[in-house]
């Protein structure tokens, strides 16, 4: 789809406090899907900062996936709901066409594969069809950032994991208790992801930032 979208501010964080490419960068994997162990992590900050910096530290195209159904998601802060998306391209019966799903984002220096139609079955995605999508997309782009659902909310989300090429668990400071943390990345490993490791979201600073900067 050509994208004829007004430029919008998307909420992305400080690249500088999350710094999530360098990690990526270090070990060459591809295909990654961000996701939380439970809702209101900041999956979709964190996607979005790594996408910014992918794109600023490679030299190939960047794809960002919303696979998140939440209501502050990157495919509603921008008003595509009606879009053909990554719903329509990983059903059983899909006949959506890849090149008229992917956005381009005025201002934005990556792609966009919008949320899609929700479907009216509970049948779930097609894991056929979703490893044939990421494989289309492995030819095109340098790296595929996926905006997960978190694992106890969302039935898809191991799924996904089992075929990506790194997972990365988002933990929101003082709130996610580490039992829980621990057992998402439980689930995620027999899922038979390969879990690269966590980031901590809305990290809270009780002394000046300098301070933790020079520890």
């Amino acid at each position: 789809m050509d994208g004829s979208l007004p430029t919008i501010r998307l909420d992305v964080a400080i690249p500088s406090e999350i710094n999530l490419a360098s990690t990526v960068l270090d070990q060459e994997r591809q295909v990654l899907l961000l996701t939380a162990a439970n809702n209101g992590c900041g999956v979709t900050t964190s996607a979005l900062t790594m996408v910014q910096q992918l794109a600023a530290a490679c030299s190939g195209k960047v794809v960002l996936i919303d696979a998140s159904l939440s209501s502050i998601s990157v495919t509603r802060q921008l008003g595509l709901e009606d879009q053909p998306g990554f719903l329509d391209l990983t059903a059983a019966d899909s006949t959506a066409s890849l090149d008229a799903c992917v956005i381009e984002l005025p201002g934005h220096p990556f792609h966009l594969l919008p949320l899609g139609q929700r479907r009216n079955d509970s049948r779930g995605l097609s894991t056929e069809q979703l490893r044939q999508l990421l494989t289309q997309l492995s030819d095109r782009y340098r790296f595929v950032v996926i905006d997960g659902e978190a694992i106890y909310t969302g039935g898809d989300t191991l799924t996904i994991g089992s075929l990506v090429d790194g997972v990365i668990l988002v933990v929101r400071a003082e709130e996610t208790r580490w039992e829980v943390a621990q057992a998402a990345a439980q689930r995620l490993s027999q899922a038979g992801a390969k879990l690269m490791g966590s980031v901590l979201n809305a990290r809270k600073y009780y002394m000046p930032k300098w301070v933790y900067d020079h520890l």
